[in-house]
């Protein structure tokens, strides 16, 4: 029997729930009726206006909101593969992902449809992109339409006019093995490479953290980390389906968090520790502002022990949940358990035991399982991957392998099945819950004409986990001057989004140390900044 797909949620949310107030966003609220209405009409125009068939490709680039879940919950019903775009990318990084992908149509907010149609409109007619619709008012007060956003950008039409002109008929189910997700993840190669995630996928994940955490009509969660990131799946479909309560704050501020934390009686949210670290050293914290919290998951970067070690403390009713995973897998593939938590000693330092229903082994290089506390690269296989990188058989060939994937972690299981993480075999630094991936970094570097050597690291920083550090040799006409650094950021940020622009730079006159097969020994590189520092991935 089919099951396994969004429309066994949807249904009985509308059947079950329709005259309960579930969604809040800012000043506004919708009961689930009025939700499933705007849904069905959207999935109805996309159909009808757009011309998007249900294995089309559309993009989002938004604030959290209200906009943001139902283009979710339209894509998932049939309306599109939905392909949710990094806040953060710089024009040729959404150039690329816009033409790879072959999105046709592109939904933006007002407070991004500026930055969206200045970066593509040197290239917009090589695209397939047919249509941009804008989310709200452009701001300025511009016209939408005949070309203008705000007297600045081209956008076709307003999303709440093309949801007026739906109507709100149920589409017919998808297949289980139907797209839903295409999410570009970051790529060794300097471009970033789309996972193509099935329905079946996303609903195994959602059953997956639904087991460990308990979902439930009592649950008031909050939408703080990006919705374009696999990490808010839970909360975009999980909360919903089951009748609890959506809240949303546009963008991560930490004392826009606290007042709707208080304003809402918000019980579970999803924090990476930078915002956790954010939000405790603002002037405003104080513990009882957060006291309604039960649940409190954390993931997608190191957390620092001093600062678990202080939550802990200052909440010590409070639920604490770690998940590992990451784009492939829909987001989770361990859980570290609040009763894990309160264990305490060297489970801390691990990031838990697989999620019901995936498997994880660590192996050595040549494929074969290794004994507990033996380091290797930990491989997991379970029903919530990746279909494929998309159009990338070869890359996809390479870490799926007889149903298996290769993590490119490196780390162990102990005797009771906790994996412990010790390092990237692929190089990637997280800063602030984003992944950096090294050798992208380095390859616009290396394209100054100044630049001789170099090579990119993850170093400790107390607030960010770690941050983008360049160790750079210089050829030899090329002094260090006070003003090299900042020339070397702005060649950068001229190619890469912002965060992945090194913070700090280090300058050398001898070569930098070379393996055997002529790589950069990245691990010496990173001893003398992580020697006596606690990490999970160092």
């Amino acid at each position: 029997m089919k099951e396994l797909v969004f429309h066994r949620q949807f249904v009985p949310m509308l059947e079950r729930w329709p005259d309960k107030v579930g969604f809040h966003d800012g000043d506004r609220s919708r009961t689930f009726a009025e939700h499933g209405d705007r849904v069905l009409r959207l999935v109805d125009a996309m159909r009808r206006q757009l011309g998007l068939r249900s294995d089309d490709r559309f993009a989002v680039m938004a604030c959290n909101g209200l906009p943001y879940l139902e283009l979710y919950h339209a894509g998932f019903l049939g309306g599109g593969v939905i392909n949710p775009l990094n806040l953060r990318l710089a024009g040729k990084e959404l150039q690329y992902i816009l033409a790879d992908s072959g999105t046709t149509v592109a939904f933006v907010d007002a407070v991004f449809a500026d930055h969206f149609i200045r970066n593509i409109a040197e290239v917009r007619a090589d695209l397939p992109l047919r249509h941009v619709v804008l989310i709200g008012d452009p701001l300025g007060g511009g016209p939408v339409g005949d070309g203008e956003v705000g007297g600045a950008a081209p956008c076709d039409l307003r999303y709440d006019d093309l949801i007026a002109s739906g109507e709100p008929n149920m589409p017919p189910e998808p297949d289980e093995h139907d797209p839903a997700v295409l999410m570009y993840t970051g790529g060794t190669t300097g471009s970033a490479k789309g996972a193509l995630l099935e329905q079946r996928a996303e609903m195994l994940n959602l059953y997956h953290i639904g087991l460990a955490l308990g979902f439930g009509g009592d649950r008031v969660y909050l939408h703080q980390t990006p919705m374009f990131h696999a990490a808010s799946m839970g909360g975009i479909l999980g909360i919903p389906a089951t009748g609890g309560t959506s809240v949303f704050v546009p963008l991560f501020e930490p004392e826009a968090v606290m007042a709707t934390i208080e304003r809402h009686r918000v019980n579970w949210t999803l924090m990476v520790p930078t915002m956790l670290a954010m939000l405790l050293q603002h002037q405003a914290f104080r513990p009882e502002r957060l006291s309604s919290l039960r649940d409190l998951v954390y993931g997608a970067s190191p957390m620092p022990a001093s600062l678990l070690d202080r939550t802990m403390t200052l909440f010590p009713e409070l639920d604490l949940w770690q998940g590992y995973g990451m784009t492939e897998c829909s987001s989770v593939l361990t859980f570290l358990t609040a009763d894990d938590h309160r264990r305490g000693g060297a489970l801390l330092q691990s990031a838990g035991r697989p999620a019901m229903g995936v498997q994880v082994t660590v192996r050595n290089p040549e494929g074969a399982v290794v004994a507990s506390g033996v380091d290797g690269e930990v491989w997991a296989r379970g029903g919530n991957f990746m279909r494929e990188y998309w159009h990338r058989p070869e890359q996809t060939d390479a870490v799926m392998v007889d149903g298996w994937y290769h993590t490119g972690d490196a780390g162990h299981l102990d005797d009771e099945g906790y994996l412990y993480l010790v390092d990237r075999l692929n190089d990637m630094i997280v800063t602030g819950g984003e992944n950096v991936y090294s050798i992208e970094v380095e390859n616009v570097l290396s394209s100054h004409p100044a630049v001789s050597q170099v090579a990119v690291i993850g170093i400790p920083h107390d607030l960010w986990g770690e941050q983008v550090h360049a160790i750079v040799v210089l050829n030899d006409t090329t002094e260090v001057t006070g003003t090299l650094e900042n020339e070397l950021r702005e060649h950068a940020k001229r190619s890469i989004a912002a965060y992945k622009v090194p913070k700090s730079f280090e300058f050398r006159t001898e070569p930098i140390p070379l393996s055997g097969a002529l790589k950069p020994l990245k691990r010496e590189l990173r001893r003398p900044y992580w020697e006596g520092r606690a990490s999970a991935v160092h």
